[in-house]
């Protein structure tokens, strides 16, 4: 890791300006995925712009059908205070260890947009609203495939409004040592139709169409066993073959109608 500039401002204002005053800039928010790409040299900012004391970034507050989390909330606060929306919280609790609770963040997730995390399947599936710096962003079109977004250069989430559904759950079938998703699926049944989204099976988070075809006649397990993800478009690698994340994305699919039914 090469040296760096840190700055910690205190105001969204202070923090752009830190990104823009010239060089190479990086925000930091929790750091799992950044701090490891500089020690490996994958990264290497001038200036590193600490936004951990950034004020009105952290929080959360239900505003109309709306659960509205700053971005700056770790896993574990989202996990222990989210009551407005059980499966948010569940999901949080189910992210990495206590370490990486203790650390993560709401914001840093969903802006790295990893193929296997587990926000994205929350945020698309609830009509997520992601309110940066610059803009607001609806999640039909945030995500953009394999770590890329609609996030301009230096842009920052401020905050994350989750709509509330009538019921919800997330299932997923962890990798044993990242606890990364190898295949997550998240159920959302609203007054006017059933989300069903998931992640960790292909190279970015996406809606399920059959399954949410399926659900909106019946929600019960019942309508969705045997349904089979569609391979095609899937990740194949060390961790499971295309084939079998189609597979498995009917069990967790299963698994989260139940717990949401």
């Amino acid at each position: 890791m090469r040296e760096f500039a840190l700055e910690r401002p205190t105001t969204l204002a202070a923090a752009t300006a830190a990104f823009n005053a010239g060089g190479e800039a990086a925000l930091l928010a929790g750091g799992h995925t950044l701090l490891p790409a500089m020690k490996s040299r994958l990264r290497m900012p001038e200036t590193l712009v600490d936004l951990s004391q950034v004020a009105g970034l952290t929080g959360m507050a239900v505003e109309g059908d709306r659960l509205w989390i700053g971005a700056m909330t770790r896993h574990a606060d989202v996990a222990e205070t989210a009551t407005a929306l059980p499966a948010l919280a569940e999901m949080a609790l189910g992210i990495g260890d206590q370490q990486v609770r203790n650390r993560g963040t709401l914001g840093g997730a969903v802006a790295n947009n990893d193929p296997a995390a587990d926000y994205p399947a929350a945020v698309l599936a609830l009509d997520g609203i992601i309110q940066t710096s610059r803009a607001s962003h609806n999640a039909e079109d945030f995500f953009q495939g394999m770590f890329a977004t609609a996030l301009a250069e230096g842009e920052i989430i401020t905050r994350i409004g989750f709509r509330i559904p009538e019921r919800a759950a997330y299932a997923k079938f962890r990798h044993p040592a990242s606890r990364y998703a190898v295949v997550g699926v998240f159920v959302a049944k609203f007054a006017d139709r059933v989300a069903v989204t998931v992640t960790g099976a292909g190279p970015g988070v996406f809606r399920w169409p059959e399954a949410e075809a399926a659900l909106s006649a019946s929600f019960s397990v019942a309508a969705v066993n045997g349904l089979v993800l569609d391979a095609a478009d899937l990740n194949s690698d060390i961790h499971a073959s295309a084939d079998y994340r189609a597979a498995l994305a009917g069990v967790m699919l299963g698994r989260a109608v139940a717990a949401a039914a």
